[in-house]
Formats: C-alpha cells, sequence, structure tokens
C-alpha cells in the first residue's frame, strides 16, 4: 500500500513539473513583436557592424534555452556588450523566453 501511494505521490508531482514547464516556455507569437528592436541587426543576413568592426551572430534557429541564458547574461552584466546590455536591461523573464522561442522557430 505504501509504494503505490510512494508512486501516485511521485505520478502527482511529475505532473505538476510538467505543466509548470510548459508555462515557464516563451511564447514564439508574442516573441515576434518583442524582437523587432532585435532585427535591426539580427535580422539582417551577414551584418557586420560599422564599429567596433564584427560579424552579428546568427539568431534564428538557435536553441531557446540558449538564447534566454545570453539575454540573461547582457542583463546582469556576465556578459559584456553595451548595445546588448542595454537591450536586455528592460526585458522580464518572460520577454526573454518569448524572444527567444521567436528566434528558435525562424528558419534563416
Amino acid at each position: 500500500m505504501r509504494t503505490k501511494t510512494g508512486l501516485m505521490i511521485l505520478t502527482v508531482c511529475l505532473s505538476s513539473l510538467a505543466t509548470a514547464t510548459s508555462f515557464a516556455a516563451g511564447d514564439a507569437e508574442a516573441g515576434r513583436s518583442k524582437a523587432f528592436t532585435c532585427m535591426g541587426c539580427h535580422g539582417v543576413a551577414s551584418y557586420t557592424n560599422a564599429y567596433p568592426t564584427y560579424h552579428v551572430p546568427k539568431l534564428g534557429g538557435q536553441h531557446a534555452q540558449y538564447l534566454a541564458a545570453a539575454l540573461a547574461a547582457y542583463k546582469n552584466g556576465q556578459r559584456s556588450h553595451a548595445t546588448m546590455r542595454a537591450q536586455a536591461s528592460n526585458l522580464s523573464d518572460q520577454d526573454m523566453e518569448d524572444i527567444a522561442a521567436y528566434f528558435a522557430g525562424r528558419t534563416e
């Protein structure tokens, strides 16, 4: 009896975790409008910034978790790129998840 109850509790916990995870994922459609500013650089094929000169990375098709983590790192100062830090500074966690979902779904 004890094993059956434990199994039921484990099943409920795992179901709750799966539901919470699905809510935490970004909304690509919401990310489309939130990523409008990003497209000025990341939406231009083979774009190279004028000063300092560097190739702007392609975001389309990247893993959403990687993109959200990168935005969070710019926001908290772990990544030091002045423009990206300024862009990420006002984004909520949900904004970052939405933008990441949008770019992850793009095929450029």
